[in-house]
């Protein structure tokens, strides 16, 4: 008993001095937390608009390449002029709030290409056109292009 007395009484010696050192280790360390977030906060920031910055890219990639598809779809019919290919691609665009793109259409007027031969439908944009962050940092100078060929669908 009299050893489980003393171990008790050592015990609660050191937790005394423990608490003294951790409370006076506290004290030292006021403001790091600031200073850590100083350090953290701008790498953070930098790989948060990043992110963003290349999801826009993909989803902009996704959309034009998809408005090419469908001004190839309507390329191919035996009436279809380029200014309907055009108004097509950029209602498509329109819906995806992206505006001002390049469209191509090869052979122009598409009715120029024969039975089963190609006509292709290109979409081109420049991402800074697109970026939502006033300037596009992360990626520099990209343009953005998407190219559909099908063949041509007119009686022989």
């Amino acid at each position: 008993m009299c050893e489980d007395r003393k171990v008790g009484e050592f015990v609660a010696r050191i937790g005394f001095t423990l608490d003294k050192v951790c409370r006076s280790y506290r004290k030292q360390r006021r403001g790091s937390a600031a200073v850590e977030f100083a350090l953290v906060a701008p790498l953070f920031f930098i790989l948060v608009f990043g992110m963003i910055e290349v999801g826009r890219m993909v989803m902009v990639q996704q959309v034009i390449t998809n408005a090419s598809r469908e001004g190839a779809r309507l390329a191919v019919l035996d009436t279809t002029t380029v200014a309907e290919i055009e108004s097509t691609v950029e209602a498509f665009l329109a819906s995806g709030m992206i505006s001002g793109a390049d469209v191509i259409v090869s052979p122009d007027p598409p009715s120029d290409a024969g039975h089963g031969e190609p006509v292709t439908v290109t979409v081109e944009i420049a991402f800074d056109k697109v970026s939502w962050l006033p300037s596009p940092v992360f990626l520099g100078d990209v343009s953005l292009s998407a190219s559909t060929a099908m063949r041509r669908e007119s009686v022989q």
